[in-house]
């Protein structure tokens, strides 16, 4: 595996960000595992707002392999998918919005659309083809008894010729804790 992450500073409140991601996964003793994933992702923020741009292309006789639960380290891994079928190429456009802006700190948004492409359906005619759509609204409380609380709100939909049509949404509440 390798990752390299880099931020570049343009000018006041503005930077690129700049996330290169490649893993390679070899057949070790008698599984059948090979493949090599390359992901890229690119963030623009310009004051309180980001723009993304990423690609991911999976290549070799399968499809990405990890412990299914597990963070499989891919720039596509996103709220459902993955994006890590045998010969996929994926597109992520993000956009993200810090609402301090408007004077509301601690509240964010957050919507990207991925597709993906050029799936090997193995002995299924035609190319396979999913995308996903993810938004999300955050709060966390800033200060007093329940400082660190976060709420989540999360939608996701999928569509796919090559597993099923999904629509879900998450209410997630957590806790930061403050070890140090």
């Amino acid at each position: 595996m390798f990752n390299l992450v880099h931020v570049l500073p343009i000018a006041d409140k503005q930077s690129l960000k700049s996330d290169l991601r490649y893993a390679r996964s070899t057949d070790d003793g008698s599984s059948n595992v090979d493949n090599k994933a390359f992901g890229a992702l690119f963030t623009y923020a310009l004051g309180f707002h980001s723009f993304g741009l990423g690609y991911q292309k999976m290549s070799g006789d399968t499809g990405y392999a990890y412990i299914n639960g597990s963070d499989p380290f891919l720039v596509n891994y996103v709220q459902i998918g993955d994006f890590a079928n045998k010969d996929e190429k994926s597109y992520q456009l993000r956009y993200d919005y810090n609402f301090a802006g408007l004077g509301i700190p601690g509240l964010t948004f957050m919507t990207r659309y991925l597709n993906g492409d050029n799936i090997d359906r193995l002995n299924a005619a035609g190319e396979g083809k999913e995308w996903e759509r993810n938004s999300e609204l955050m709060y966390v409380v800033q200060d007093g008894p329940l400082k660190n609380l976060g709420l989540r709100l999360r939608n996701a939909t999928v569509r796919s010729n090559i597993g099923n049509d999904i629509d879900e949404n998450r209410f997630i509440v957590s806790y930061s804790l403050p070890l140090l």
